[in-house]
């Protein structure tokens, strides 16, 4: 399926969501916000989709943060920016509960807002020459209590306030070391890397997968408000299904099992 700016397919049971306005080093309009949701929707029901790449076009970034050029548009004045904020803060969330595997690949800058969208990843994969930066102390833009949470949970206090604080650049090695990124690989072998480490992931058992996702979530969440219940089910579905019959017959067999999310 094809956006204007962005662009999607399915591979083998991944889906792949390309940022593309490589002019502006991929910078996001409210378009491509929306363009992003429906997207994640078709996504989210195909359930030949079992794991989802984020990446940006043109080699140079993966997203450099909102469009500037629309500002005067679509963030001119105190009513525009909270409706803007309110929209993105959705896509974000919609994100970052995603009920499948997500992963970001990251070829050069990742930068304000798409730092964000990165971080609402579960996995985040890049390049040597990749970049980190949330500039927002130079534009002097607000970010919600959502977005400054996830850094925290991510990089730990103290490096997200030094993030944030100076605006300035860290290298991938920093990130890596601060736990910002969980893989640092060559550019020339990323794509190559990233395709089999979501294949992987693919064949796995996606009811376990699901499981693991949404407790995931209800871990991060303040402790009042953890539907455990929810996790709980979600355990019990894998012991109740054809798949866990196919994972033992698969490892008495020696063979790699078969699932199909039953």
């Amino acid at each position: 399926m094809t956006t204007n700016k962005m662009l999607s397919r399915i591979e083998n049971g991944v889906g792949y969501i390309t940022f593309n306005n490589p002019e502006k080093h991929n910078a996001v309009s409210i378009e491509m916000w929306d363009a992003l949701e429906r997207i994640l929707d078709d996504f989210r029901s195909d359930n030949t989709v079992r794991v989802i790449v984020l990446n940006g076009a043109g080699g140079k970034s993966f997203v450099s943060g909102a469009d500037i050029s629309k500002f005067d548009k679509e963030r001119s004045s105190k009513e525009a920016v909270l409706s803007y904020n309110k929209r993105t803060q959705k896509v974000y969330e919609n994100l970052e509960t995603f009920p499948k595997p997500t992963i970001a690949m990251i070829n050069g800058y990742c930068i304000g807002g798409g730092l964000n969208l990165a971080v609402c990843c579960d996995i985040r994969i890049c390049s040597e020459k990749s970049k980190f930066a949330m500039p927002a102390a130079k534009l002097s833009l607000g970010y919600p209590f959502s977005s400054i949470k996830r850094l925290f949970d991510v990089m730990g206090p103290g490096m997200a306030k030094h993030f944030m604080f100076t605006a300035d650049k860290i290298s991938a090695e920093e990130a890596l070391t601060c736990g910002l990124i969980q893989k640092l690989i060559s550019e020339d072998d990323i794509e190559t890397f990233v395709k089999d480490y979501a294949l992987t992931i693919s064949k796995n058992a996606p009811l376990t997968i699901k499981a693991m996702k949404q407790i995931g979530v209800e871990i991060l969440k303040n402790p009042d408000q953890r539907d455990l219940s929810i996790c709980d089910q979600l355990a019990s579905a894998c012991f109740d299904s054809e798949d866990y019959k196919e994972g033992r017959r698969a490892f008495m067999e020696k063979r790699q099992a078969n699932f199909k999310g039953v």
